[in-house]
Order: C-alpha cells, then sequence, then structure tokens
C-alpha cells in the first residue's frame, strides 16, 4: 500500500488522472478496476473515477509493489541544449523567445531538444523542478507557435498558473501581436480581415474561404502595414481569433502571402527573391484580464515585447539579407 497526499501542483484534476500520471505503471483496465473495488481510496472512502482532488486530500492505493517501481533517473530533458531566450521570469512563468527551426514540443522527427525540453532542463539545474517531487505535474507551454515561426511562448511553472493561463487564452484575455513580411502592397493600409476556416487534419494544411462553409470556423485578423519596398511589406497583425496557420492562410487568401512561407505562400516569388525562412514572429503579448486571475492578477495590463526581431530592423534599413 501507498498513500499520496494531494499538493498544490496535484489539485483540482480527475482521479483517474492523477493515478496515470503518478502510477504509470499501472495498467488502465487495472486502474478503473481498482477504484471500482475500493483498492484505491480518497480520503480512506471509496471515490469515483471522476472525482476531483483538492490539496490536503490522501489517495490510499492497495496495490502491488510491483507497480510503484522507481521512475528513471536518466531523464530526457538533460540531452536537450541550454540555449533559452528568457524574455521574463518570475516563480509562476516564464516567457521565452523562441527562435526559428525549433519545435516547441516533440514529435516524430525531434524528441530531445524542443523548447519545452528546454524549459524542463533549466528548471531543474536550477532546481526550480525536480520530476522526483512531482506527483503529476510537469513544466508546460501555455501557446505554442510553429517550427517556422519565431516568438514569445509562455510556460507555466506550476499547475494553478497553467490552469489559469489556458483559461485565459481561451477566453481571449491574453492579446498576441505578430509582425510578418508579405508580398506585395496592400490597397487598404490597415483593417481588419474576416473569413472562414476549415482544417485538414490529415494534411496539417488550412483553407480560408470567404463565406461560412459546414465545419468552418470564423477567423479574424486586425492588420497594420507598417513600411514597403521592393514589392514587400512589413505588417502588424493583432489576432482576434487563434486559428491554426491562421495568419499565413488568411493572407496568401487575398493574394498577400507570406515571405518565406512555403506551404501557403509562393515557392516561386520566394525562390526568386532568394528567402527561405518563414518571415514571422509573434513579438508582442499583453495580459489584458477582464477576470479575476487569482495568483497571477499582477500580470493584468502588463506587455511584453521582443527587443529585437529578426527581419524588422533589416527591412526598414533596406537590408534584408540576413535569411539569405
Amino acid at each position: 500500500m501507498k498513500s499520496f497526499t494531494i499538493e498544490k501542483n496535484d489539485a483540482n484534476q480527475r482521479l483517474d488522472k492523477f493515478i496515470t500520471k503518478a502510477v504509470p505503471n499501472l495498467p488502465q483496465s487495472l486502474l478503473y478496476k481498482y477504484i471500482r473495488t475500493k483498492r484505491i481510496k480518497v480520503n480512506s472512502k471509496r471515490a469515483e473515477i471522476s472525482t476531483r482532488l483538492c490539496v490536503g486530500d490522501v489517495v490510499d492505493m492497495y496495490i502491488n509493489d510491483e507497480f510503484f517501481a522507481p521512475a528513471k533517473t536518466n531523464y530526457d530533458f538533460l540531452g536537450a541544449s541550454k540555449n533559452l531566450n528568457i524574455v521574463y521570469e518570475d516563480e509562476n512563468i516564464l516567457l521565452l523567445d523562441k527562435k526559428v527551426g525549433l519545435l516547441s514540443h516533440p514529435d516524430e522527427t525531434e524528441y530531445r531538444d524542443t523548447l519545452i525540453t528546454r524549459v524542463k532542463r533549466y528548471l531543474y539545474e536550477k532546481g526550480s523542478y525536480n520530476p522526483d517531487d512531482e506527483n503529476s505535474f510537469a513544466p508546460a507551454l501555455v501557446n505554442r507557435i510553429d517550427r517556422n515561426t519565431a516568438g514569445i511562448v509562455i510556460a507555466a511553472k506550476n499547475a494553478e498558473s497553467l490552469r489559469i493561463l489556458n483559461q485565459k487564452l481561451k477566453d481571449r484575455e491574453i492579446e498576441k501581436y505578430y509582425l510578418c513580411v508579405v508580398h506585395g502592397y496592400l490597397r487598404k493600409k490597415e483593417g481588419t480581415l474576416s473569413g472562414w476556416l476549415i482544417k485538414n487534419e490529415n494534411k496539417n494544411i488550412v483553407k480560408v474561404y470567404s463565406s461560412k462553409k459546414d465545419g468552418a470556423k470564423e477567423i479574424r485578423t486586425k492588420y497594420r502595414v507598417i513600411a514597403e519596398r521592393d514589392g514587400l511589406s512589413l505588417v502588424e497583425i493583432h489576432l482576434l481569433t487563434g486559428r491554426t496557420h491562421q495568419i499565413r492562410a488568411h493572407f496568401a487568401s487575398i493574394g498577400h502571402p507570406l515571405l518565406g512561407d512555403g506551404k501557403y505562400g509562393s515557392n516561386a516569388l520566394n525562390k526568386s527573391l532568394g528567402y527561405k525562412k518563414q518571415f514571422l514572429c509573434s513579438y508582442r503579448l499583453c495580459f489584458g484580464f477582464r477576470t479575476d486571475a487569482a495568483s497571477l492578477n499582477y500580470l493584468n495590463s502588463k506587455s511584453f515585447e521582443l527587443e529585437s526581431v529578426w527581419f524588422r530592423d533589416e527591412f526598414l534599413n533596406g537590408n534584408l539579407t540576413e535569411n539569405k
């Protein structure tokens, strides 16, 4: 038998979810059976799969010791790079400047060296995170941006911050601003683009329509042209909705694809100009909470901006050569 006392980072999650993370060696079939047969209890009482755990609750597990075999201490994240560009840090969050080419999370092409594994290594080595001290929580990214997009990503250091910021992001209480370079000159120098987006999950590609379609989600993209030169435009974007590939697909749909975008852009144009990287950066983040943010209320009305955007200064100076 083993008991777990629920700490702050483990609270407010379902019993079955907690057990899955805390005792990964326990098969799912046995997990549900043991809850049903009262071999797993909460505060010495029978519990349901959906029971929400609170700080101070005690989860007793009357199961074989073999399922509690200690995890290996050779953590995969220690193989990640130490290169981490921190924009802001406090006891709850990190704001990170992700560079072009770095994955936010592991996928089939890269497992060890991603933004989140770099975060885990950084926090582990400074003594702020130790997997052995956590039953189920690990530092996590609140938002993610594509591999070929640069910019600010939020990382949560604890479960409460992660829950709060996930909800704030969903409720559009965190505003995101982007800079990009597009082909051509826009007729209107500022405005709001509207449309309807459908995602093809199998191909990881989206298509934008001017009118509503079955299964489509509405998108709105506010923009402002900052500068123009040599058939290109430097544009600031304020995302009013946050859909997959929204900026790239929306501007491509109106005939102004992003410079360097190989999926929605013009390969012929990109090749003729000699650019390969995607000119898109999430450069500014604003916390505008309309509802209570509990322990994160101190972030309300704060704004964070990258000091340097790899293509902005070059564009304004007429020397857009860094990416060639």
